[in-house]
């Protein structure tokens, strides 16, 4: 029904964004993310994608800052026992990237590390979606680190050695992901390991 509001802003909170539209105030429930990035653009006005929940008793209007975090979230809401709320907690824990390599990776803690997903609902979240999220557009179009994070963790050889390595000392599998996929796969297992944690290092 909306495909997105552009207007000036009313009012934020924790949960929620509020959009003045041709005299009417949209109140958008959103991601940390989304607030975040309002908030530094420091405008008076946003634009925000939307996605409309119909239920018998509500409308509820959610807004996204970015295409990217929209078609995430639509994602998420498509697997059984996840409903807003909770692919709310987990895009406002993860960015889509992010999201992409922890579904593919199968790291159910870094999707438990929203607030109120539980490992049953992220084990479900990892095997109803791990065959579809290479092919959606979200990764493909903003990020080739984490397109080949994604192929990394998918493919038996020395990078996914070199992230099993690091996910036993401690670091998740999203983190050894990415940091292994900024190398060459034609390193040794040992080069890889000291490069990720090189990676990680600096980035800290």
């Amino acid at each position: 029904m909306f495909y997105s509001l552009t207007g000036k802003i009313l009012k934020t909170d924790e949960q929620s964004i509020a959009i003045l539209c041709g005299g009417v105030g949209f109140r958008c429930y959103t991601t940390r993310h989304t607030l975040e990035s309002v908030h530094r653009s420091r405008n008076d006005e946003a634009t925000v994608f939307t996605y409309l929940n119909v239920r018998e008793d509500a409308l509820d209007l959610f807004g996204f800052y970015t295409e990217q975090e929209l078609d995430a979230f639509k994602l998420l809401i498509s697997v059984s026992g996840v409903g807003p709320k909770a692919a709310l907690s987990i895009l406002s824990q993860l960015t889509p990237d992010g999201f992409a390599v922890a579904v593919s990776s199968g790291d159910v803690k870094a999707i438990t590390a929203a607030n109120g997903v539980g490992p049953k609902l992220a084990q479900r979240v990892i095997m109803e979606l791990k065959d579809k999220i290479s092919s959606v557009s979200f990764i493909s179009s903003e990020s080739s680190s984490v397109s080949s994070a994604v192929s990394a963790v998918n493919n038996m050889s020395n990078t996914s050695e070199a992230i099993a390595a690091l996910t036993a000392l401690g670091y998740s599998q999203t983190e050894a992901s990415v940091a292994v996929s900024k190398l060459s796969p034609e390193l040794s297992v040992e080069e890889l390991i000291k490069g990720a944690l090189k990676n990680m290092t600096l980035r800290f």
